[in-house]
């Protein structure tokens, strides 16, 4: 399982797990990797759907400790989840669905370069008018 956290502002992907496991401690690892790369802001929403592992109290717990917004869409309402859901759709159909792997370590390796040496630094975004996200949080920032 590949638990993913994107900055919404430019598409960019921030944490990313891989564990055999899809829990609350794949999502808490994830959540404290992002924390780890941008640092802690009161009042960021997290957005996710309503998965166990975003709703169980441990994690929900971290997130108030971090000053963290929860959101998520209602029951019956997936849509609200799309910029996720359209990554996790061009990563399968531009990398991972054209391999096989011999072990975790080597999917670890090829999301590795596919996330950092392709899609944040490389690959445009309708919603960034063109740019890769490091190059709209580059445009921000400067």
């Amino acid at each position: 399982y590949v638990c993913a956290i994107l900055d919404l502002f430019a598409r960019k992907v921030i944490a990313w797990r891989v564990s055999t496991r899809i829990d609350r401690f794949l999502a808490i690892a994830t959540l404290q990797d992002a924390v780890r790369t941008r640092g802690v802001s009161q009042g960021v929403m997290f957005h996710t759907d309503r998965g166990s592992q975003f709703t169980s109290a441990e994690f929900r717990r971290l997130l108030d400790e971090l000053g963290m917004i929860q959101s998520f869409s209602a029951k019956g309402h997936p849509y609200d989840n799309a910029v996720m859901e359209c990554f996790f759709k061009y990563l399968k159909k531009e990398e991972l669905n054209r391999r096989c792997f011999a072990s975790t370590e080597q999917l670890k390796q090829s999301l590795l370069v596919y996330i950092a040496g392709f899609y944040n630094s490389v690959r445009p975004h309708s919603h960034n008018h063109g740019l890769s996200p490091d190059q709209m949080e580059c445009r921000f920032f400067s």
